[in-house]
């Protein structure tokens, strides 16, 4: 198994379309230009973390460079990367737009470790993003020993000896799912090194951290259960929604943002031609509080305006009446494939005729025209949004991903 990871991926990305940004402090900004989502090695050592506010990275690092996110660009090198590891690899896993699992194997004499250092090299070379590469037996020691041999390493641990080796130097706490309140659980038991946990008794493992845990119990010890997945499994959820960027208790701004993630919400239940049986709206305030509502769908749907109605009631539910809110996602769930679902009893005909219709206008004007070209009203209470164009693609919106 392999695990390839990009460096600093979207200042690595600015700097491929911009090389006055090399060895320079550079932050990527998201939520608006609100907080920095991504920072260089330079601008790490003044001491900037991801999601520091805009005005505390400022303080940090004056002399930063900050710029806009672009996932559209950002995307588009992903997606590059993605077609060179296929050029060395029989099956891939696009599992977020920098990383990439893939199915190790050599040919010719090569070993394991030229593999890594090709793969590492080739993607610098076409593309100009620095990558590190993992190769091991299983997914999970893949994705450690990348982790370990940042930035621009390529190393395969192959075999028992190497591993417990290199396992022994390794926190627990570096295994993705390891942290916390899970790290707490191991330490009364002496566990805290990957080779402790990995020398571990499976059962104990899996009473203090359930089945996932003996998973990685498993992965740890050279066993793969955890496969390749080249294509995305199906969806068993779709949301849509963020930060706010900034702050806000008025409710009719809260129901343009209720508006503006329903239709994007919409876009991608058309996408994968599913529609939702139940709706939920979560909203996070600036007290640390969250609200939620939720409804079911009598007959699930992709109709805006059904979709809306059940919508209201939720965002009710959700809204603290004068507390600023931060965030908001709409959750789409029991989805069920489109044009196989039961028609409501007293839905007209018109009525759901002249719906589709409205749909497909929007649609069509939208896909020649540019994205929310035609919205709804409600979301003119969000005018900044929508002059701004880094809001017009989110990562979310890359499709085939595994995970965010």
């Amino acid at each position: 198994m392999g695990h390839l990871d990009a460096d600093c991926f979207y200042v690595s990305a600015e700097r491929v379309r911009d090389a006055f940004l090399v060895g320079k402090p550079v932050g990527v900004l998201g939520n608006q230009g609100a907080c920095v989502i991504a920072k260089s090695y330079e601008m790490k050592a003044a001491g900037v973390k991801t999601a520091d506010p805009i005005w505390e990275a400022l303080v940090k690092c004056p002399g930063g460079i900050y710029v806009k996110r672009d996932f559209r660009w950002y995307e588009v090198l992903s997606r590059l990367m993605r077609d060179l590891v296929h050029e060395l690899s029989p099956r891939v896993e696009y599992y977020s737009i920098d990383e990439f699992f893939f199915q190790a194997e050599v040919r010719g004499g090569r070993t394991f470790q030229d593999l890594a250092e090709a793969m590492r090299d080739r993607i610098w070379e076409r593309i100009g993003v620095p990558v590190t590469v993992g190769i091991a037996r299983t997914r999970t020691l893949a994705k450690l020993i990348s982790d370990a041999a940042k930035p621009e390493g390529a190393l395969a641990v192959i075999g028992q000896d190497a591993e417990e080796q290199f396992l022994a130097v390794q926190p627990v706490t570096e295994i993705t799912g390891v942290a916390g309140r899970r790290a707490a659980r191991l330490a009364p038991w002496g566990i805290a090194t990957c080779l402790d946990l990995a020398r571990a008794d499976r059962r104990l493992v899996r009473k203090l951290l359930t089945a996932a845990g003996e998973t990685l119990w498993w992965e740890l010890n050279g066993e793969p259960v955890q496969a390749i997945h080249s294509r995305r499994p199906a969806h068993k959820a779709l949301s849509r929604g963020g930060s706010f960027g900034e702050s806000t208790a008025d409710p009719m701004v809260l129901y343009a943002w209720l508006v503006r993630n329903l239709e994007r919400l919409i876009e991608e239940l058309r996408f994968h031609d599913v529609a939702a049986g139940r709706l939920t709206v979560m909203i996070r305030y600036k007290t640390g509080h969250t609200g939620a509502g939720c409804k079911s769908l009598v007959v699930p749907s992709d109709r805006f305006d059904l979709l809306l109605e059940t919508a209201r009631p939720c965002l009710r539910q959700a809204w603290m009446r004068g507390v600023q809110a931060t965030h908001m996602h709409l959750i789409a769930e029991n989805l069920a494939p489109r044009g196989q679902c039961a028609l409501a009893l007293f839905d007209p005909p018109s009525q759901r005729i002249q719906a589709e219709a409205v749909a497909r206008v929007k649609e069509q004007i939208n896909d020649r025209h540019g994205r929310f070209t035609l919205r709804s009203a409600a979301t003119l209470y969000l005018p900044s949004i929508y002059r701004d164009t880094a809001n017009a693609y989110d990562i979310c919106d890359i499709r085939g991903k595994i995970c965010f």
